[in-house]
């Protein structure tokens, strides 16, 4: 399912959110795939140790003797560096995740091509004032045609 520089980028972006061990960035991931996927010890741990080779990241042994990783100013740039890698690979989880609404595939579909339309638009050139207009009140009609039922 991920490529191992995307299971680094994940992992990387996890641990900015949050100091984690390697367990919880086992179920986190799982999580953020709605367990459609998840990295076994035998991938995620050596992914972790490069992470922690190149500067990315530093860990500590804690009481319970596990590591917790962390970010450092390195890894946070290379974040930074990758910022339309990870939205698009949250993205690709958010769309398997738990926490994401479930419903007719369809529906499901015509969501993500909506996210897919708006990201495009906004991020590939200027957007004229008139055109940020006209897509909100589509957006609009389309939440109040849906929610009236018509």
């Amino acid at each position: 399912m991920l490529d191992y520089g995307e299971l680094r980028l994940l992992l990387l972006a996890i641990i900015a959110e949050r100091p984690s061990h390697g367990y919880e960035l086992i179920k986190s991931v799982e999580e953020r795939f709605g367990g459609s996927y998840t990295p076994s010890p035998g991938v995620l741990y050596p992914t972790l140790a490069w992470l922690d080779d190149v500067g990315y990241t530093v860990s500590e042994t804690g009481e319970s003797n596990r590591k917790t990783f962390r970010i450092t100013p390195e890894g946070e740039a290379f974040l930074l560096a990758n910022r339309t890698a990870i939205h698009a690979l949250l993205a690709r989880g958010g769309s398997m995740g738990e926490g994401r609404p479930r419903g007719p595939a369809p529906v499901m579909r015509a969501m993500d091509n909506l996210k897919s339309a708006l990201r495009h638009k906004l991020r590939h050139g200027d957007v004229a004032e008139a055109d940020v207009a006209r897509i909100a009140a589509i957006i609009e009609d389309a939440a109040r045609r849906i929610d009236s039922g018509e």
